[in-house]
């Protein structure tokens, strides 16, 4: 692993808030800001060396220790947790000979999953996606940047969590293949670990959505759309951050450097395979959301037409009876009915008798 500085030199910026790519309308290329939700975290640096009988695990605080260890005879991970000292990750860049258009990548936290092939190092771009439990379906994002160099891998999130406590208990393992094996399998490694959480996204979905399409015809209401059209949006949005990393994986299967290993390359084999089964899976939930929005729009419908069909049938049970109330409420001096002694109650009987014969025909009709 080389640490030696390179000529080009980091501008500086005042690093205000900014949050939408839109803010660096006007700056030149490379210029390192920080895009994207501000977490109140320290950057923390993390360095992992290892080979199939050593493992040390550092916590640093400058780049300056990170040169201290500099150690060609074992493998060496550094994890960056947090991007809110701009400065950090342009000492990495200048260390390690990092293009500045990556380093910008890297602090921009808007970036579609990607891979770009340098000289001496692949620089790969995943989005991390969880489920916050406290809240129904609540997707959260990160962005994983990932620097493959030999015998080094670099990798920079957004905020310290435990995506990578599998990896380093995977570490501990002396006679695993991840102490045997070089930094592109260490790189594979990180990926699927990315691409697993996906399938404890896809087992929580099942959880929300099955009871969901069960009540939708029994309980409709406007509560359950919102649910729906919830649910929906982060679907549409999963698939925008997974779809490329198919592209991604199969470019990795396809180019020739001297930082992939022949025999790694079935392992990213076997991680696309992963990635389309998410994918898969992810149109199949679409689908049954895209069926439960319509499900639910026909139950409304059909809950009012029920209810204008039972208006229906009282407005022509009453049609005739107001017919007849009109008639005899009319002024007119030769009526020979008003003068009846049983007038009132016979009409009240021919009032009583239409509505009834109106009900019986309905029913006869199957219109009640």
């Amino acid at each position: 692993m080389d640490f030696s500085s390179s000529s080009w030199r980091q501008q500086q910026i005042n690093k205000s808030e900014w949050s939408s790519a839109a803010d660096k309308t006007g700056l030149p290329p490379g210029t390192l800001i920080h895009i994207g939700e501000k977490h109140d975290t320290e950057c923390r640096i993390t360095v992992i060396q290892y080979d199939a009988n050593n493992l040390n695990r550092y916590q640093i605080r400058t780049i300056a220790e990170l040169k201290e260890l500099q150690n060609p005879d074992l493998i060496t991970w550094v994890n960056v947790d947090g991007l809110s000292d701009v400065d950090i990750v342009a000492e990495i860049g200048q260390e390690l000979n990092i293009h500045p258009l990556v380093l910008e990548d890297i602090l921009s936290t808007h970036q579609r999953p990607k891979l770009e092939e340098y000289e001496n190092f692949l620089y790969l771009v995943i989005k991390g996606i969880s489920l916050n439990l406290e809240k129904e379906f609540c997707l959260q994002y990160e962005q994983i940047s990932i620097l493959l160099l030999a015998n080094c891998v670099v990798t920079f999130k957004e905020k310290p969590d435990d995506t990578f406590d599998p990896i380093v208990n995977h570490l501990q393992n002396q006679h695993g293949r991840l102490r045997q094996l070089g930094s592109d399998y260490l790189a594979y490694v990180i990926v699927d670990t990315i691409v697993d959480e996906y399938f404890v996204v896809e087992d929580n979905l099942d959880d929300i959505i099955d009871p969901l399409e069960d009540n939708l015809l029994l309980n409709s209401s406007k509560e359950m759309l919102q649910t729906v059209q919830h649910i929906r949006r982060g679907l549409i949005s999963m698939k925008r951050n997974i779809s490329p990393l198919r592209e991604l994986l199969a470019t990795i299967q396809r180019i020739d450097t001297p930082l992939l290993q022949e025999k790694t390359m079935r392992y990213y084999g076997d991680v696309y395979d992963h990635v389309l089964r998410v994918s898969d899976s992810l149109e199949s939930y679409r689908e049954r959301i895209s069926a439960m929005h319509d499900i639910y729009l026909s139950s409304i419908s059909n809950k009012m037409n029920e209810t204008m069909k039972i208006l229906t049938i009282f407005a022509t049970i009453f049609i005739p009876l107001t017919f007849i109330a009109g008639v005899y409420g009319m002024n007119f001096e030769y009526m020979p009915e008003l003068k009846w002694r049983w007038g009132y109650p016979v009409l009240w009987i021919v009032f009583i008798a239409i509505s009834i014969g109106l009900i019986i025909f309905f029913k006869r009709k199957k219109w009640l």
